[in-house]
C-alpha cells in the first residue's frame, strides 16, 4: 500500500470515492461536482488530503480540515472524511490512512484529531478506538441548511 498527499494531480483519482462516500451518506451521485469541491480545498489551502493505493488503484483516502484550538493555543484538525473502497475493505486501509493522518497532525504539532461519525457506524466506531480515539463528553449541536 502507498499513502501520499494529494495534490491537484491527483484529484481525478481521489474525486470517483469522494463520490461514493457522500452516496454513503445519502447524497446524489456528482463526480464532476465532488472533483470540483475537492480541487477547490486542494487549491486553497483548505483541507489535507491522503490517498491509499494498493497496485496503482485508489483504496481509500482521508480528508482533514484544520481548525484551532483556543484552550491549548494551537492548530487541530477535523477528520471529516474517511472512505475505504468497498475492495479493499478489511485489509487495513483505513487503519492506515487514519494513522497517516496522526503522524501528520503530531508533525504539525497539532492540539488534537476530531471526528464525528453515525451512532450506527459501529465498524468505524471499534476502529477510531483501537487507534486510540475515546468519545468526548460534550455535546456537539448542529443546525442545518440543506
Amino acid at each position: 500500500m502507498n499513502i501520499q498527499r494529494v495534490t491537484t494531480s491527483h484529484i481525478s483519482q481521489v474525486a470517483p470515492l469522494f463520490d461514493a462516500y457522500r452516496q454513503f451518506y445519502k447524497q446524489s451521485s456528482n463526480v464532476e461536482d465532488a472533483h470540483q469541491f475537492l480541487e477547490e480545498r486542494v487549491q486553497n489551502d483548505q483541507s489535507i488530503i491522503f490517498l491509499a493505493t494498493q497496485d496503482g488503484e485508489p483504496a481509500g483516502f482521508v480528508q482533514l480540515y484544520p481548525t484551532f484550538s483556543s484552550i491549548s493555543l494551537k492548530r487541530a484538525y477535523i477528520l471529516n472524511d474517511l472512505f475505504v473502497h468497498q475492495a479493499f475493505r478489511k485489509q487495513g486501509v483505513g487503519r492506515a490512512l487514519i494513522e497517516e493522518a496522526y503522524a501528520f497532525s503530531v508533525s504539525q504539532d497539532a492540539a488534537h484529531i476530531r471526528l464525528q461519525t453515525a451512532q450506527d457506524n459501529h465498524n468505524a466506531q471499534r476502529l477510531y478506538r483501537e487507534l486510540g480515539m475515546e468519545v468526548d463528553e460534550m455535546l456537539h449541536f448542529t443546525k442545518n441548511w440543506f
